[in-house]
């Protein structure tokens, strides 16, 4: 999965644009023809908003379900209406939010014999990571470790809290862990200039 940064620049500003028409009209903008054909492959994605350096909302696709220009609208619109943990995002703020984008590579199983080597298989700044359980399921993005400093295993034990799960939840055989990198582009502030991240 290649991404210019062009191509990057273009997600931001295009999550931007749906969600600002979505909040001043309740409608979905109709998306131009050269962006729908150009993100017309099936990705999974994440639209993450932060207002002064705090989450305002983050919603997504882990999976490749839909095609990417389709997931965007969709992720983009939840992550400011639908987050559970905020209250929905006003037309108001959006000149204090900056947009961040996440396009997600096929998720995979890690794979182990004991629960003790996927600390060696994973790795912080580079996977993203999903823990299913007996009782559901949680997923961290890849630049979320970087931004709190984890080291590999409280990066699992953190997304076994996501999951709803008792942090050392990873050590049991019966939970299922997935991988899964991450390319990233973010507003520099809020309209500001869109860069790639390097996690």
């Amino acid at each position: 999965m290649s991404l210019s940064n062009y191509d990057g620049e273009i997600l931001v500003r295009t999550a931007r644009t749906v969600v600002t028409e979505y909040l001043k009209t309740r409608k979905k903008i109709i998306l131009q023809e050269d962006f729908t054909s150009k993100f017309s492959y099936n990705s999974g994605v994440f639209v993450t908003l932060n207002k002064e350096e705090n989450l305002r909302g983050c919603i997504g696709f882990p999976t490749p379900v839909k095609k990417l220009y389709q997931s965007l609208v969709d992720a983009a619109i939840a992550s400011a209406t639908e987050d559970p943990r905020f209250p929905p995002v006003q037309y108001e703020e959006l000149n204090e939010i900056s947009f961040e984008v996440t396009i997600l590579t096929q998720p995979e199983e890690v794979k182990v014999t004991n629960p003790l080597e996927y600390l060696s298989k994973i790795k912080v700044g580079r996977d993203g990571l999903i823990i299913k359980w007996e009782f559901g399921s949680g997923l961290l993005l890849p630049q979320v470790p970087i931004e709190y400093g984890w080291n590999e295993e409280e990066f699992l034990n953190h997304t076994c809290e996501k999951a709803g799960a008792p942090p050392d939840c990873w050590r049991r055989k019966s939970t299922m862990i997935l991988r899964f990198e991450g390319i990233v582009f973010r507003e520099t502030k809020p309209n500001g200039n869109v860069i790639r991240v390097s996690l």
